[in-house]
């Protein structure tokens, strides 16, 4: 009988760790959930675009202000009772560093592209550290951010179509509707289609492998699928400008 019971226990052992990493990731809350935590990075990949993108072109001081009450806003929820809130504080904590370098950039430099990763990687020493901290949500967020961009701007880059950005931003309204189009016709010919649809596959395989490292990852479960989704998420957005660009130049989201 007591050798029956130490088998048991031993058992019950044995599956505490792989019952230990499932709960890790999809534990208490909604928020803690895969699919929440899928929501919520896809939302703030994408707020930039249509809430920081029209703000900076217009009014960059007070679009650089707006980092600080982001800030703000994180650490107040960081403060609540709750996982769910510290959560979503600390992606809000992500999302500050990359609104800042955005705005930074577009505010004023956005006439020099290759300044673009180096002015967006501002927050990068912080959020390397972050890593480390219980607010590695954050880091992670804007890890995968800048690391979305720079594949992005890579991308831009190989396939020649840098050149055409500086020009857009400083024509006048006359001229860059022509510039636009041009650079439509480059990105359906071969070689920038060949470089598109390799960049999206890499994008799409880094995001797949640290997804399936996060399922079975029990300490930074969390972190890394919010990694994925926002990889995912960039990577679609992408997809989605790019079509944009050959169908109607002028919502390329240059000008």
């Amino acid at each position: 009988m007591e050798e029956l019971i130490t088998k048991k226990l031993e058992v019950n052992d044995n599956l505490k760790p792989r019952f230990h990493n499932g709960f890790d990731i999809v534990k208490s809350t909604f928020l803690s959930r895969p699919i929440a935590l899928r929501l919520w990075s896809s939302f703030f990949v994408i707020l930039p675009i249509f809430v920081q993108a029209p703000w900076v072109r217009f009014a960059p001081i007070s679009a650089l202000c707006a980092t600080f009450f982001i800030l703000a806003a994180a650490f107040l929820l960081s403060r609540k009772e709750g996982d769910k809130w510290f959560i979503v504080g600390s992606l809000l904590l992500g999302v500050s560093g990359s609104w800042l370098g955005g705005c930074l950039f577009w505010g004023w430099l956005s006439a020099y592209p290759i300044l673009h990763i180096p002015v967006e990687a501002v927050a990068l020493p912080l959020a390397i550290v972050g890593l480390g901290t219980r607010w590695k949500i954050g880091s992670s967020f804007y890890i995968s951010s800048l690391f979305g961009t720079a594949i992005t701007d890579l991308t831009i880059f190989l396939t020649g179509i840098m050149d055409q950005w500086k020009e857009v931003i400083i024509a006048d309204s006359d001229n860059a509707p022509v510039i636009l189009q041009k650079t439509s016709e480059n990105l359906i010919q071969f070689k920038s289609l060949s470089i598109i649809i390799l960049a999206a596959l890499v994008l799409w395989f880094i995001s797949k492998e640290i997804f399936n490292y996060a399922i079975s990852n029990s300490i930074n479960g969390k972190a890394l699928l919010v990694s994925s989704y926002v990889i995912q998420t960039t990577l679609i957005v992408d997809g989605i400008f790019i079509i944009l660009a050959i169908i109607q130049p002028t919502l390329s989201g240059l000008v």
